[in-house]
């Protein structure tokens, strides 16, 4: 895998797509798999109200299929608080799930990982009042809470709009709250008290689950992280377009979909 962004072929061509399977043909063979997904944009298509967002169906049943599987673990690693993660997600107990890009964790248990000390929960109160303000000002930019910050939406905003709440978030917060964790993806700035990355949210489940290979994938800068982190044995898939280090590329969730579906056919048979 490089070590820089670049623009992965689509595995539309045939030559990538003989890589790619041969590829998946040796990760199934893995004693111990870690599969590791990012929700919306690759397992969910974008919507314009994230609450509305659902797993395709045929991804569903790769996920569940997987899940069955001896030895393979699944987990959802999201920029979505838990809370948000379980409604949409709405999977068994037995996934490992992520929320808020590694705040929140959810490992074999029901409980969730999470807890700020006094000057965090101050500092989260302040970002409130910063970005709630902002907000008001502007026409379909909408905050979201999260357990150690908020995402301040512009999907739905005129792109004027969307760059002036950017910029007023970012200055105006800087100036409030020192050494906040900031986050720009698709159409959304992410402010958060902790800092945490999806990257080191995958490390982390890696070494919980003792798995010898992980596959990932996802679509967004945030899932950059992530990529970074696996191993030249390791599986990295980026849904969508955009620079990335995935050493592979589909174009949208009903493609990483097909692909989750093959490596549970490869994985069953080995």
């Amino acid at each position: 895998m490089s070590g820089t962004l670049a623009s992965t072929p689509s595995i539309r061509d045939s030559d990538d797509s003989a890589a790619l399977v041969d590829k998946l043909t040796l990760l199934s063979r893995e004693s111990k798999l870690l599969v590791a997904l990012d929700f919306d944009g690759t397992l969910a298509p974008e919507v314009d109200d994230p609450q509305h967002a659902r797993a395709l169906p045929e991804a569903r049943a790769a996920l569940l299929r997987l899940l069955a599987l001896p030895n393979t673990r699944v987990a959802l690693i999201s920029g979505r608080a838990m809370a948000s993660l379980e409604h949409v997600a709405n999977v068994p107990d037995s996934v490992l799930l992520v929320g808020s890009h590694g705040v929140e964790f959810r490992l074999d248990s029901p409980d969730t990982t999470l807890d700020l000390n006094t000057v965090e929960l101050e500092q989260v109160e302040a970002l409130s009042d910063v970005l709630e303000d902002v907000a008001a000002g502007l026409d379909q930019v909408w905050v979201e809470q999260k357990p150690a910050g908020f995402a301040l939406h512009t999907r739905l905003a005129t792109e004027k709009d969307s760059r002036i709440a950017h910029m007023q978030a970012l200055s105006e917060t800087q100036a409030e709250i020192a050494g906040l964790t900031v986050r720009e993806g698709k159409n959304v700035i992410e402010f958060s008290v902790r800092s945490a990355t999806k990257g080191e949210a995958l490390l982390h489940l890696k070494e919980y689950t003792k798995a010898t290979a992980v596959f990932y994938a996802g679509d967004d800068v945030t899932d950059e992280d992530a990529f970074a982190v696996l191993r030249p044995h390791d599986f990295g898939l980026k849904s969508g377009p955009g620079k990335t280090i995935a050493e592979f590329r589909v174009a949208d969730p009903r493609e990483v979909a097909g692909v989750l579906t093959l490596l549970a056919t490869l994985r069953a048979r080995a």
